[in-house]
């Protein structure tokens, strides 16, 4: 009895210095962040007063509609609520997996009543073949995590519910972002949808006038029939683009989890004179602390490299202690008493001597997935800095499109002016007045189209900075080493 508690001090002291044969964790290295964004030249960053708030981002582009729906999507959007769920999921995982940290206890207790048979060859002679045996005890068992297979095991399920965190903060953003995205492309839809409607009417007039003119003999029938097509062309965009906002405010609906059916928006153009926001960019170096899909990646790595710590412990004993107290007895009147006390204590231990090369197996598996998880936080890291550089120049180039073409809807607008004038005087043909009619309004649906790419760059922008989100996982501590 004195060795065998000399082998448990000695198994549970093993157990308290326990090592792991996980990896030392070291959050892989990536391209080197650069001093300054490619595309800076030319950006106009927001002065420290005007940089938007970091949560609520959307609140930058002073649309109070915009605002109500953006605070509403998180209660509504069933792929946010899938992901909540996931995240939930993770949590369980995780306190699932601690749990192996300590000692499991059962009970069994039991009142029976047998008979044995008499011819049986183990019957005592004259012995009373009908026994009661009432038992009751517990047992205790826990495993000695002396190379670290549990604790490795804890850290990979907390980096995955780390990792699940992340996830939903980016999906999280990129809904806001959507939404976003979707709003103003109503918003243009209905800027669109106002100019084409004064078009229509405009080239009504200019059919009844025609039609006078050729009553009189005034001009050809070819131009009665150039005003015609032309006046149905513009009907049919203007229909295109009511059809094309139904769809978006469709969109918009489901994004909040309302029925499309009960959602209505009413039309409030998109002013092509309305300037996206001032966003800070920040440093590069700062970038990947500023974006959850990184942290998720990086996240990801360290389960991995929990993981190969796992895989190593299959090479050792697996070292458990179990024991059971309890108590015995054939009658109730002694069953709880002391005579009828019944124990065992000790340590036990596993180990795998063959498998088949098993074992080999799922290390090697565990270090190809350590290798995938490090080149997808990597490729993760490369996608972040071109998403910001895209968007950059996005913003750049189109501001200066958008000041090009505001002199093209100008110079579009005198040449329309004049041909009329001169088509009212018999000096051309409506072949002319038709053409830059058509110049006119494909000038002007392009300043259209140009700004609301300035809004969408400036909402992707945001995104591919990261938006409002905080390096923190969901219980507040830290995601990633800094």
């Amino acid at each position: 009895m004195k060795s065998a508690s000399s082998l448990t001090v000695l198994l549970l002291s093993g157990g308290l210095a326990a090592c792991s044969l996980a990896p030392e964790y070291k959050k892989p290295e990536t391209v080197a962040a650069p001093q300054s964004y490619k595309e800076i030249d030319g950006w106009k960053p927001a002065q420290p007063s005007e940089e938007q708030a970091r949560g609520k981002w959307w609140q930058a582009y002073g649309d109070a509609e915009l605002n109500a729906m953006e605070e509403h999507i998180g209660a509504g959007n069933q792929s946010l609520q899938a992901a909540v769920a996931r995240l939930q999921q993770a949590r369980a995982q995780t306190r699932q997996v601690s749990s192996d940290l300590a000692p499991t206890v059962t009970t069994n207790p039991s009142a029976t009543r047998g008979r044995t048979s008499t011819n049986s060859p183990r019957y005592p002679n004259g012995a009373e073949p009908t026994l009661n045996n009432f038992n009751i005890g517990l047992d205790v068992s826990y495993e000695l995590d002396v190379f670290g297979r549990v604790r490795n095991a804890v850290s990979t399920a907390k980096a995955g519910q780390q990792a699940s965190a992340a996830d939903l903060a980016t999906l999280d953003l990129s809904l806001h972002a959507e939404l976003a995205n979707d709003y103003f492309s109503l918003r243009s839809d209905d800027a669109q949808q106002l100019l084409l409607d004064h078009t229509v009417d405009d080239y009504e007039k200019s059919l009844k006038l025609t039609e006078n003119l050729f009553n009189g003999g005034g001009t050809a029938l070819i131009d009665v029939a150039q005003a015609q097509a032309q006046l149905e062309t513009a009907r049919t965009r203007a229909a295109d683009i009511r059809l094309h906002r139904a769809q978006t405010e469709h969109a918009i609906a489901v994004l909040l989890g309302r029925n499309p059916s009960e959602f209505h928006l009413d039309a409030k153009p998109l002013a092509v004179t309305q300037a996206p926001p001032a966003i800070a960019t920040g440093l590069p170096s700062a970038l990947l602390e500023r974006r959850p899909d990184v942290a998720g990646a990086e996240r990801r790595v360290a389960a991995a490299n929990a993981e190969i710590g796992v895989a190593r412990a299959a090479y050792f004993p697996v070292f458990s202690l179990a024991g059971l107290f309890g108590y015995d007895s054939a009658q109730s009147s002694s069953w709880l008493k002391a005579p009828s006390r019944t124990w065992s204590f000790g340590p036990t231990a596993v180990l795998t001597l063959f498998d088949g090369g098993r074992r080999r197996a799922l290390n090697e598996q565990a270090q190809a997935v350590y290798d995938e998880k490090v080149a997808n936080y990597r490729g993760t890291v490369l996608t972040a800095y071109q998403e910001v550089e895209d968007n950059i120049a996005a913003l750049v180039q189109l501001e200066k499109e958008s000041n090009s073409q505001a002199l093209a809807v100008k110079a579009s607008g005198t040449a329309l002016e004049q041909a009329n004038y001169r088509y009212k005087g018999g000096l051309v043909t409506y072949l002319e007045v038709s053409t830059i009619e058509n110049v006119a309004l494909q000038a002007q649906l392009s300043a259209a189209a140009i700004q609301l790419r300035r809004m969408q760059a400036s909402v992707l922008l945001v995104k591919a900075l990261g938006g409002g989100w905080q390096a923190t996982d969901d219980s507040g501590e830290a995601v990633a080493a800094k």
